[in-house]
């Protein structure tokens, strides 16, 4: 069968590339389309990679308003592109602004749409659910909650897992000792404490100077920011300047598998700081008007993933325009060893990981494509 898949950021690119590979091995005689990165020009050949994603990607609205004109051609020529191709399905992954536009087109021209990895709904824009109604044929979630949450709104969801446990099971394989990667990167025998800024230079600049000033309540530790490939070195080392933080590029799950406890943005990185078994706090500045409007846009008590789940207050979330030092050092120190709420955390990151669901999870949706397509 012929797969047509978009992504529009790298957390899209490396599901993407997992995805592929399953769907290769549930259908011998697949054949591959894409929007992606480079992880899926690995996965499923680079002379299939129509657009890469860092063509595509615009957040914000000023930017996407800056970039309209591009925008539009990109519709264009993404949707010249399937209908030249003829794709058996249409695989949408996350990037909703641009996805759920193209699933409406695809729809209306007979074409079958699968939507892996839900938009947000159940945060914001609740109104996308009409959408995904009418334009997706088959949505496949990657959230244990989710379930329900579409349940109720008139949708059936597919739920086999979560594919990021794929990703730390692998690299669980291939992690170097610690003495190994101390002595590689140039660190000293202090424990460690990650700082997971974020992943876009406005999180970093938001989040990393409030990083750095809480590293220097901690002499006895060193903290290592886990820096991104995409972002220039020169924005980290901005805020670096002055202080005995760490850079360290692209080795999140290397540096996290050997920490103490973490420092952690919101997003993805919440959830695989958990599903790692690595006590964490979450730290994120947001301007003054989004403290206030908050309740009114968000659905949620919550925005890391791992107190969505779960349900209740698993991990601290300092979310504020205003940085309290003196109490993120006091939530520090209580997820570190020998504080008093590191060992339920730990108990409650057990229950989360069998609520996720193990290894091989993207092979699971992979399967349950190609019946869906059989059928």
């Amino acid at each position: 069968m012929k797969y047509y898949l978009i992504v529009g950021e790298p957390s899209g690119d490396l599901h993407g590339s997992k995805l592929i590979a399953g769907l290769k091995r549930a259908d011998s005689a697949a054949s591959f389309r894409f929007w992606g990165g480079d992880l899926m020009a690995e996965a499923g050949g680079a002379e299939n990679l129509v657009k890469h994603y860092r063509e595509t990607s615009f957040f914000g609205f000023a930017q996407v308003l800056r970039n309209l004109g591009t925008i539009r051609r990109q519709f264009a020529e993404c949707k010249a592109d399937i209908a030249a191709y003829k794709p058996d399905v249409l695989i949408l992954i996350d990037y909703p602004g641009f996805n759920l536009k193209m699933a409406r087109w695809a729809h209306e021209q007979g074409i079958k749409v699968f939507y892996y990895i839900a938009p947000k709904a159940w945060a914001w824009k609740e109104w996308r659910v009409k959408q995904i109604r009418k334009w997706v044929d088959r949505l496949y979630i990657i959230f244990p909650f989710e379930q329900q949450w579409f349940g109720e709104r008139g949708i059936e969801p597919i739920f086999c897992g979560n594919p990021l446990s794929d990703d730390i099971a692998l690299h669980r394989q291939q992690l170097p000792a610690r003495e190994e990667f101390l002595q590689e990167n140039g660190l000293d025998d202090r424990p460690i404490v990650a700082l997971l800024a974020g992943s876009r230079a406005s999180e970093i600049k938001a989040n990393l100077p409030n990083m750095v000033a809480l590293s220097k309540r901690f002499p006895d530790y060193q903290f290592i920011v886990t820096a991104v490939p995409w972002l220039d070195k020169r924005l980290y080392e901005e805020h670096l300047a002055g202080s005995e933080v760490r850079y360290l590029c692209h080795k999140t799950q290397q540096t996290l598998a050997l920490s103490e406890a973490a420092v952690v943005t919101s997003g993805t990185a919440t959830l695989e700081t958990a599903l790692m078994g690595i006590p964490e706090m979450v730290l994120f500045r947001i301007p003054k008007l989004y403290e206030v409007l908050r309740p009114y846009v968000l659905k949620i008590p919550w925005v890391s993933l791992v107190n969505i789940n779960m349900n209740r207050e698993v991990v601290r979330e300092m979310v504020c325009a205003k940085f309290r030092l003196e109490e993120a050092e006091a939530e520090l120190r209580s997820i570190l060893v020998g504080g008093e709420k590191r060992e339920q955390m730990l108990a409650d990151f057990a229950e989360l990981q069998a609520l996720i669901g193990g290894p091989g999870a993207s092979e699971r949706f992979a399967q349950a494509m190609v019946q869906d397509l059989q059928h």
